[in-house]
């Protein structure tokens, strides 16, 4: 598993700008009251044209 994130990580990098400027990520957090208690939420993406890359955590 570590290798492979390892692996994106070195390519995400390496087209960051390649073809134009670089994109510029996005992030979002939260946090939700519920009857099961309280609930925390993040979120990261990329978005260039139709493409669109997203990491969201629990």
């Amino acid at each position: 598993m570590i290798r492979t994130i390892a692996a994106l990580s070195l390519l995400a990098l390496a087209a960051c700008g390649a073809d134009g400027e670089p994109v510029q990520p996005t992030m979002n957090a939260g946090i939700s009251l519920g009857t099961s208690g309280v609930g925390t939420h993040v979120g990261l993406g990329l978005r260039k044209g139709p493409l669109t890359l997203g990491y969201r955590v629990k």
